[in-house]
């Protein structure tokens, strides 16, 4: 015996792509054609749906038109529906009811989204920018809780992937793969000792070969601090001493342990105290990009999206 396909079956009615909408009246009408059912007049509908009554007639006869059938009886009393209208009004408060459930499941969705934000940050950022915007989010958002992963941007890039945060800010001189980014500031990497130290009493910069190959307090590898001095110098010397924070390389750099690389923005107080002093160096650049990333495809919304734009401001 052979199968008889669908679209061949007598009676079947093809449903392409679309279809439905094109057959079945939206929202706002059936709206209307409830409001028309509980008063009983055209123009108090109108009223009662913020439109003039030209558009809600409009509106009637293109549904009427749309369904094939004439829904409502127009007279100097009023409005009254008709059989097919009585009938189809029925159908239509299912979906309106229905709608109104989509509704407020969205809002409940969106409600939970809001009511947390998971912020990933490289070092750097998490302990001298995100503060402050965090304080700004605050004002704006009192009832978003924050939660805020510090790690190096490697760390940052798993989290978002792993979708255990909803934003994150590295500054390292690529982007990881699968991340999406914008630059939100720019930052400068210098070279400091304490007081005590020989290259404080230099007289002339120090050259990039005399930095690379001078063992220097350093950020572990896979931190944005680590990857531009690296790039820039084209290797390093074995680490003096190897340090997971910011905090720490500088707190090893003030206490006399040696040289240090650290961002501008990590080391003002100590330098204006002159518990750190600046070493210039000559041939290299260390300036770098501040970003946002996300993953691919998923720009940031909610919470995320409002921070995103305090940190741009």
């Amino acid at each position: 015996m052979s199968r008889t396909d669908d679209h061949d079956h007598p009676g079947h009615r093809s449903a392409s792509p679309g279809a439905l909408a094109h057959r079945v009246p939206d929202l706002g009408a059936l709206e209307l054609l409830l409001a028309v059912a509980r008063l009983g007049s055209l123009g108090g509908a109108a009223r009662e749906l913020g439109i003039t009554q030209p558009a809600a007639s409009s509106r009637i006869r293109s549904m009427e038109r749309q369904l094939g059938v004439a829904l409502v009886d127009r007279s100097p009393r009023g409005s009254r529906l008709t059989d097919a209208g009585a009938l189809v009004t029925d159908w239509a408060r299912r979906i309106v009811e229905a709608a109104e459930a989509f509704d407020v499941g969205a809002q409940a969705l969106r409600d939970r989204r809001d009511s947390r934000l998971r912020v990933a940050a490289s070092m750097t950022i998490a302990e001298y920018l995100l503060p402050g915007w965090l304080l700004a989010l605050r004002a704006d958002r009192p009832d978003t809780a924050v939660s805020l992963l510090a790690g190096n941007s490697a760390a940052v890039a798993e989290r978002l992937l792993s979708g255990e945060a909803d934003v994150g800010f590295v500054e390292g001189l690529t982007v990881p793969g699968g991340l999406d980014s914008v630059v939100i500031a720019h930052d400068r990497l210098i070279v400091v000792a304490a007081p005590s130290h020989a290259w404080a009493r230099r007289r002339r910069p120090l050259a990039a070969e005399e930095l690379a190959s001078t063992p220097l307090i350093l950020r572990e590898k896979g931190s944005g601090t680590r990857q531009v001095l690296d790039a820039a110098l084209g290797g390093l010397a074995r680490p003096l001493i190897e340090l997971s924070s910011t905090t720490a390389v500088k707190a090893a750099a003030v206490g006399g342990a040696g040289p240090a690389v650290l961002s501008e923005l990590a080391v003002g107080e100590e330098l204006a105290m002159r518990r750190l002093v600046r070493i210039p160096v000559n041939g290299i650049a260390l300036a770098r990009d501040l970003r946002a990333v996300w993953p691919t495809g998923h720009r940031p919304t909610g919470p995320a999206r409002d921070l995103l734009s305090l940190t741009r401001g």
